[in-house]
């Protein structure tokens, strides 16, 4: 499968990620919670079609976060896996470039977990709750 990538673009978060995580039931996180204001990130294409994107945020530390990785629910199921594993493995290989040692994300989907634990990933406490508190 020959999917191209690109890095996600200002309107790429009104006009596709927003209805996907709507698809997937989730929140939406606001655009400005996201790095670069909802541009710093990377998207997967199959052809025309956005199949899946994610983020990953730069620390004060040798960790990085890849975190709000989201597809296409109407896209095929195998096909997805695919995209999801060269979207993480991109996410990973910024990660290293930008001499970060780990990499770090909070998951719910079973089948993302599995995608993350065939890239190396490997589980950490799973007794926990996500705080979040808007200043």
């Amino acid at each position: 499968m020959e999917f191209n990538l690109r890095k996600l673009n200002s309107t790429d978060y009104e006009d596709i990620l927003v209805g996907w995580w709507k698809d997937w039931e989730w929140t939406a996180p606001p655009k400005d919670f996201l790095p670069e204001n909802g541009e710093g990130g990377v998207i997967i294409f199959d052809g025309e079609v956005p199949v899946c994107a994610g983020f990953m945020y730069a620390t004060n530390s040798k960790v990085a976060w890849i975190e709000f990785v989201i597809s296409n629910k109407n896209y095929d199921r195998e096909k997805r896996k695919e995209a999801l594993v060269l979207l993480i493995d991109t996410l990973n290989g910024i990660c290293k470039n930008g001499d970060f040692k780990y990499g770090y994300s909070i998951l719910h989907s079973k089948s993302l977990i599995e995608t993350y634990e065939s890239l190396g990933y490997v589980k950490g406490d799973s007794n926990f709750f996500e705080m979040i508190k808007i200043f």
